[in-house]
Parts: structure tokens; sequence; C-alpha cells
């Protein structure tokens, strides 16, 4: 869904763009809707070689080593970024296959509970978040054509370490998940009353449990690290408040800490990075500070001397 949306609004912003799925029926379904999608891996990744493409591998985790492998292969020169939901597994299997050169993480922070072309959407991206790394040793002119990309498909783009960028999705989009299954199970606990009466709260906080088991797994088991520490932050959070439920029937501290903190989300203000030019000096310390700091790039400085 991710790398289908990406095609589609790459296309609709003018970018020539061509793609590879192993589904047939995928590459029907893409065909039909008149884009260039095949299930030939290394046709593709030729074609990407002799255009000095910009290659986006948007599949799960677990098929990335099998993406890495076969651009290794047949498109080792080209620009590479990704759309995988952590960055410091993918960074580390890009190293150990010699292409970290022209290599800079993404993560669209967009998408829905359904997958496959069918649930494509070249507006997913508008007004999202996009993290582009920022991790020492960055390739300029590579940042610069995936915040290009990112831009063009309507995102902002968060400059950011990939160690960093997995902490924060931790809290912010992995928990999320293990929270709603387990709110999910315990609802259909309840039995048909308990669903029979589930409404807005029940509906919302549930609804990423209606993703695929085995792409939530592919989300956040690869996080092990970083999930397993807001867990556990998480779990004392819940602990205290059954402790104060149980002496003082009071669940105070808990929604009061809760709402303070979903009105501070609700209030948070993104503000514009202007005046950092890729490959001048200092570079990306300056993007690392102001993505920590809740700033995003809404377009690019060109360097001296460009067009």
């Amino acid at each position: 869904m991710i790398g289908g949306s990406l095609l589609r609004a790459a296309t609709v912003a003018g970018w020539t763009a061509w793609g590879y799925n192993r589904s047939a029926p995928g590459v029907a379904a893409a065909r039909t809707s008149g884009f260039d999608v095949g299930d030939d891996l290394p046709a593709v990744l030729r074609r990407a070689a002799e255009n000095d493409a910009l290659i986006v591998v948007a599949v799960p985790m677990p098929a990335v080593n099998a993406m890495l492998d076969a651009i290794a292969e047949y498109a080792p020169g080209c620009a590479l970024t990704d759309v995988v939901s952590v960055k410091a597994p993918v960074a580390a299997a890009v190293r150990r296959y010699g292409l970290q050169a022209r290599y800079v993480g993404g993560h669209p922070m967009a998408g829905t509970a359904e997958s496959g072309w069918q649930a494509t959407d070249p507006e997913l991206f508008r007004e999202a978040a996009w993290a582009v790394g920022v991790d020492p040793g960055t390739d300029p002119d590579t940042w610069a054509r995936v915040t290009r990309l990112a831009l063009d498909c309507g995102a902002v783009a968060v400059p950011v370490i990939a160690s960093e960028h997995d902490r924060a999705v931790a809290r912010i989009s992995h928990l999320p998940h293990v929270l709603a299954e387990a709110l999910a199970v315990a609802g259909a606990r309840g039995g048909d009353l308990a669903l029979g009466l589930a409404a807005g709260s029940f509906r919302d906080g549930t609804r990423v449990a209606g993703t695929a088991p085995d792409l939530v797994r592919a989300i956040c088991e690869p996080n092990s690290d970083a999930l397993l520490a807001v867990l556990d932050e998480t779990l004392t959070t819940l602990s205290e408040a059954k402790k104060s439920l149980s002496s003082d029937t009071s669940l105070a501290e808990l929604t009061t800490a809760g709402h303070a903190a979903r009105r501070r989300y609700e209030s948070a203000q993104r503000w514009e990075i202007t005046g950092i030019v890729p490959g001048a000096a200092g570079w990306l310390e300056k993007l690392q500070e102001a993505g920590r700091a809740g700033g995003v790039v809404t377009h690019l400085t060109p360097a001296t001397g460009s067009d």
C-alpha cells in the first residue's frame, strides 16, 4: 500500500517512476490502472541503473535483505532510500551489502490498516511527516533527492538520526499497535454484549488492530529493543494506575497526565527549517538539532551556484 501510493504520488508530481511487485495480481492491477510495474526484478533494477534512478525499497523488514541483495547485484551505484518503519536495522543491512555511500533512510508517517494495490492513494502523504535520515556521513545529493521526493508527494520532511527515529516511533507507532491488539482482545473477551455496546472509543482505539497480523509483526518486531523499553515504561504507568484505583478508587493521576499529554500533542506546532544548504559546513548537525526541536523541511535550499 505504501509503495503503490508512493508510485501514484510520484507519478502525479511529474516523476518518471516504475516499480516491481512479486505478486502477479498486484502487477496486473497496477498495470490496469496505467502504471509501469513489472514482476522481473533484475530487469527493473537494470533499468534503474541505466537511468541513475532513485530506488525506493518499499517492503516489510523481513524482505529487505532479499531486495538489497538484488540491488547490490544489478544496481549498486544507484541512490537508495526506503519507507520501512524502522531505520537502524535497515541502515545496518545497507552497510552489509556495501550500499551505504548513496543511501538515505526514509519513513513516511502515513498509512491505513489496509494493504495491496486496491488500498493505494496518491494523496496518502499529503501534509504527513516524512522522516529523512541525517546520520553522519549522509551524502548531500542523495539527501536532497529523497527530500525532494517527500516534498513532491505532499509531505513535510523531518530530519532524524536512525536510532532516534526508532526510539520515537516505538512510542507513537509501535506501542499503539501493541495496545490496540490488547484492547481488541479485552473487548472480545467480554463477548457479544461488550462488542454490541462498543462505540467510538473502542473503534478508534483498536483501528490499527485491523492490520494483517504478519504486517504488524514486521513493523514492530525489528524495533524490539526500543519497544521493550517503552512497554516497560507503560506497564509501570498502568501498574501505578491500578494501585491508585485499588487503594483510593481514583484514576486522577493518570487521567490528568494523559489529558495534558494529549493537549500537548494537539497544540504542537511544526516550524519551518530554513537556510540550511545540503553539503555546507555543519549541515547535518544543524538538521539533526532542528529535527529534534520539531522543525520540518518544506522546501529545499539550493546549493550555491545551483539552479
